[in-house]
């Protein structure tokens, strides 16, 4: 007759399907998450840590948002600048155009000239 024995019991660690490692379980090894944290993370510090990522988000977002103004306000700043430019090539050109040297040699084609006597003042009798 056989005698009652007891089981091996399995040592802890190894399973029975091999010694599969995943990522999660070597980043945890190799940062030893139990050793700061204990065996899970506490509940009570969930709300504070979803605050503060949170709170990094929107600094994130406002500083990308601020960059892109800021592009914004420089090209802007450079088509200004353009445009002042042309605005000053024409008024120089028209200042030009509009000069009684320049009208008389316009009109030079068209047969009217320009006259070299003072105009005359004509006086009504009352």
């Amino acid at each position: 007759m056989r005698e009652n024995t007891f089981r091996k019991k399995m040592q802890q660690g190894t399973s029975s399907k091999g010694s599969r490692k995943n990522i999660f379980t070597l980043i945890e090894e190799k940062l030893n998450v139990t050793g700061i944290l204990g065996e899970g993370i506490p509940v009570k510090f969930v709300p504070p840590f979803l605050y503060v990522a949170l709170l990094a988000l929107i600094y994130i977002w406002s500083n990308h948002r601020a960059e892109n103004l800021i592009r914004k306000i420089e090209v802007m700043q450079r088509e200004v600048e353009d445009l002042r430019a042309d605005v000053t090539t024409l008024e120089a050109e028209y200042m030009l155009s509009s000069k009684q040297s320049e009208v008389a040699k316009k009109i030079a084609p068209l047969g009217i000239v320009e006259i070299s006597e003072p105009p005359v003042k004509i006086k009504a009798k009352k």
